[in-house]
């Protein structure tokens, strides 16, 4: 299964509709405003939450949970590395490696190795555009909440660097 996702240019916090193949709506992710950390939503398009994602405070590296149903499932860790980035998925048992500047990486089962998912950007777009391959047999909206987190991280790396200057 493809989907693909497009960051909306010019909005109050982070707003992203999610299309499938054909080019239809399938779900809608809406970030929170004012808020400490990052709170982003996925929902259904009846507009029932599906996922939430949101930031942990206070840690060395960067840290995200997401939950279902008011239940942590999953947290992404990005991990202490020198040269290259990767991040773990705790709950899942998924690593991402890849060039995440250029938005071009892959979502790996971390005991088998199998490819469950891969993120690649259009970069020919008004605003960002990003397909996601996902494998057969693995949960969409886990598969796109990962993929949420990684583009948050990469956001707030952005912003960090850009403040810095």
């Amino acid at each position: 299964m493809n989907l693909y996702l497009k960051q909306k240019v010019f909005s109050w916090g982070d707003s992203f509709t999610v299309y499938d193949e054909n080019g239809n709506d399938k779900y809608y992710v809406e970030g929170e405003i004012f808020t400490f950390g990052k709170k982003l939503h996925i929902y259904d398009l009846s507009g029932n939450e599906l996922c939430f994602i949101y930031q942990k405070l206070m840690s060395f590296l960067p840290k995200y949970f997401i939950s279902k149903n008011g239940v942590d499932i999953a947290q992404v860790i990005k991990n202490f590395t020198f040269f290259h980035q990767s991040y773990s998925v705790d709950g899942f048992g998924w690593e991402v490696e890849g060039d995440f500047f250029a938005h071009d990486y892959e979502i790996t089962g971390a005991d088998s190795g199998r490819t469950v998912a891969t993120v690649s950007k259009h970069w020919f777009t008004f605003g960002d555009a990003y397909e996601i391959s996902i494998a057969d047999g693995i949960n969409d909206i886990d598969a796109l909440a990962v993929v949420l987190v990684i583009d948050a991280c990469l956001e707030a790396a952005q912003n960090a660097a850009s403040s810095a200057t």
